[in-house]
């Protein structure tokens, strides 16, 4: 069936159910979640809260989720908390577990390892002070850090691959690096890498960071293994890189080969305002704003394309597919709201799926949805809520002469 004569509630021709080929991976569809920090970590560790809370999502249907949101390669690479701890070995049998979890649901799983750079507190963890390019102030967590050495360098180099190996031991199925705001993508933009030496100027210089990174990770981790980066295409800035300059950078990493996938991201992240309206869009922002552009990033490269930001909708996510503008589309928030979506679409109930409508309460109170009290709660709240076998009835307050009126009965709830 021709992808024009898709209509809604049929299955078959859908472009969002169709499998992809990522590496050596099959994917059995087009939809995805993205590595977000869920704060369900415990210690660092993801225990049975968050590997329950990433399990329903492939028990609802979707090809991959990605764990990890900035997990820390390195032990100067804390905000405070919330963050899975990739820094030592203790991870492995916890990623063990989690990726059973995943895999026995049919689904694939990826965890993003990153380090962050200036974005790291000095008054958390360990106590110890951020690195960075250059000592650049951070305008969210307003640290100076330091300017990195060759000594940081090439420990946070080996930092990167063991962190990697220990996603490959953990039974996962890729991992991604961050450029952004993290400490890669610092090295690239002109904004905060004031540099004079082979790490500094020139584009090739700005990119050598994160070259010796993905090359350091895909030693670690062999060739079979996918790697890929949640790349910015555009800064957004008078100072920073622009869509361009982000191309150039991607050229470069294709060049190198060492890269399987562009996980693509838009703007900053050094304030709160460029965070909602940029990174994670909310409702003041409209639907989907940067798949346009991320489809010219697709068409000038050659690697398969991911994005996620704002596309809230299943009309959407289709639209991106069916339009070539990615290759597989991130519904991460659409997954708090209703893990369960591709279940559903499947089923021929798009009209049942729990709506994301961009509120970010799950920004303020990680992982928790105005319209699903379940999320994040997986160990004690069911996202599926089975029929009643008797109808019920309820008490309404107010309306009879008494005060109280007793309601007819009830139609049998139906599932979540």
């Amino acid at each position: 069936m021709p992808a024009a004569a898709f209509q809604a509630g049929s299955t078959s021709g859908d472009p969002l159910l169709q499998p992809f080929r990522l590496k050596g991976l099959t994917l059995r569809n087009r939809v995805v979640s993205t590595s977000h920090a869920s704060m369900l970590d415990e210690g660092g560790l993801p225990l049975e809260r968050y590997q329950r809370y990433h399990e329903e999502k492939a028990r609802g249907g979707l090809a991959m989720t990605m764990v990890g949101g900035s997990a820390m390669t390195s032990p100067d690479s804390s905000w405070g908390g919330g963050q899975l701890d990739l820094s030592s070995d203790r991870i492995i049998p916890h990623l063990q577990s989690l990726s059973q979890r995943i895999h026995r649901h049919g689904a694939t799983v990826m965890c993003q390892a990153s380090h962050l750079g200036r974005r790291a507190t000095a008054y958390a963890g360990h106590w110890l002070p951020p690195v960075a390019p250059s000592r650049v102030r951070e305008t969210r967590n307003r640290n100076f850090p330091k300017e990195m050495d060759a000594a940081d360098i090439d420990r946070i180099v080996k930092d990167y691959a063991s962190a990697a190996r220990r996603c490959v031991d953990g039974g996962l199925d890729g991992v991604e690096t961050v450029t952004g705001g993290h400490l890669i993508g610092q090295f690239l933009s002109r904004r905060t890498n004031r540099r004079t030496d082979a790490f500094g100027g020139s584009l090739e210089n700005r990119a050598r960071f994160g070259l010796m990174v993905h090359e350091a990770i895909r030693r670690a981790v062999g060739d079979d293994f996918a790697v890929g980066i949640r790349f910015v295409i555009d800064e957004a800035v008078d100072d920073g890189s622009d869509f361009e300059e982000c191309l150039a950078f991607a050229r470069l990493f294709e060049r190198e080969g060492h890269v399987d996938f562009f996980n693509c991201i838009f703007g900053r992240m050094d304030t709160d305002l460029s965070l909602a309206e940029q990174n994670m869009p909310g409702m003041f922002i409209r639907s989907a704003p940067f798949l346009p552009l991320v489809g010219q990033f697709k068409r000038e490269t050659r690697l398969p394309v991911i994005h996620a930001a704002a596309i809230r909708d299943v009309a959407t996510a289709r639209h991106a597919i069916r339009a070539n503008l990615v290759d597989l589309v991130g519904m991460t928030r659409a997954h708090i709201a209703d893990p369960h979506i591709v279940n559903k679409v499947m089923r021929g109930e798009e009209d049942r799926i729990r709506p994301c409508v961009g509120a970010s309460y799950c920004l303020y109170k990680k992982v928790h949805c105005i319209h699903n009290p379940a999320s994040g709660h997986e160990t004690t709240v069911s996202h599926i809520i089975d029929r009643t076998e008797t109808p019920k009835r309820v008490v309404v307050v107010g309306g009879g002469p008494g005060g109280m009126e007793a309601a007819g009965s009830l139609p049998s709830a139906g599932t979540a």
